[in-house]
């Protein structure tokens, strides 16, 4: 049985409505305290993770430019990330810098994904920051609190430097990527963009005792009950700097995602 907001538009944007709603009393009532101060002039020397992802990769059969609209949507968030410190005892969120993404912003049409299906939106391909972002906080002592994922891989990889499913997921304000510093620390994130890639940086104002290694297992696209899927695990291995020894193993993700494009042939059949 199909649910009121699959059965017409005006379902869907009212639920939707509803869960902001929902989130902005939550977030009143819990009274976290939000990461907000942005410094672009603070030095914090220590380096705890660098990346960058590329602007533009072939997605299935979609429009390129809605891959160049993306990268209009992600200078405008980036440009409200870029800088935050995120103090001991304080909470980063992906939304309260952001803020809703509209056209009086300067946001346009975007790819977004949402209810199993590809479509677009104002300010559609921000997800890419937030994925950014999440894969940093990994390799930190940071605890993300807050991580949505796709319930769907829509596109083959191509391009792919991360393993599946090691993503985030936003959509204002209820989807949110949450990042809490329960150390004694300060971090920083930097982001920016190149005319190729999305980069980032998390840095410390002290030198951290312990490294991160991130790793897919047991991966493999199967066929069930006439549909086809992709699964994964994400692990995550704690490692002493000083002894270069490991001093945990922790199961980060444990993914399984209906997949919208043929697989390989040589699969499961369960």
């Amino acid at each position: 049985m199909k649910r009121l907001s699959e059965i017409h538009p005006i379902f869907y944007h009212i639920r939707i409505g509803q869960k902001r709603l929902f989130r902005g009393i939550i977030n009143f009532l819990i009274r976290k305290k939000f990461a907000k101060h942005r410094d672009l002039s603070a030095t914090f020397s220590h380096t705890c993770k660098k990346h960058q992802s590329l602007l533009r990769r072939t997605l299935g059969n979609s429009d390129p430019q809605l891959q160049e609209n993306k990268i209009t949507n992600l200078k405008i968030a980036s440009s409200k990330i870029d800088g935050i410190v995120i103090k001991p005892g304080e909470v980063f969120s992906f939304w309260k810098p952001v803020g809703k993404t509209t056209k009086a912003k300067g946001y346009i049409e975007g790819m977004q994904l949402a209810m199993g299906e590809v479509k677009t939106g104002v300010g559609g391909g921000i997800c890419q920051l937030a994925n950014l972002l999440y894969w940093m906080a990994l390799h930190t002592p940071l605890v993300v609190t807050e991580r949505h994922h796709h319930s769907f891989d829509p596109f083959p990889d191509s391009g792919r430097t991360l393993p599946f499913g090691s993503g985030a997921s936003v959509f204002y304000n209820y989807v949110d990527l949450q990042i809490s510093n329960r150390t004694s620390y300060s971090f920083q994130i930097k982001v920016w963009l190149t005319d190729k890639h999305l980069k980032g940086a998390i840095f410390s104002n002290e030198e951290m005792p312990y490294a991160y290694h991130i790793e897919e297992r047991n991966h493999r696209f199967l066929k069930q009950n006439g549909k086809n899927y992709r699964e994964n695990e994400i692990w995550r291995k704690t490692i002493d700097k000083r002894t270069g020894e490991m001093v945990n193993e922790e199961l980060l993700i444990k993914n399984f995602s209906e997949v919208k494009y043929p697989i390989p042939e040589l699969v499961s059949v369960e």
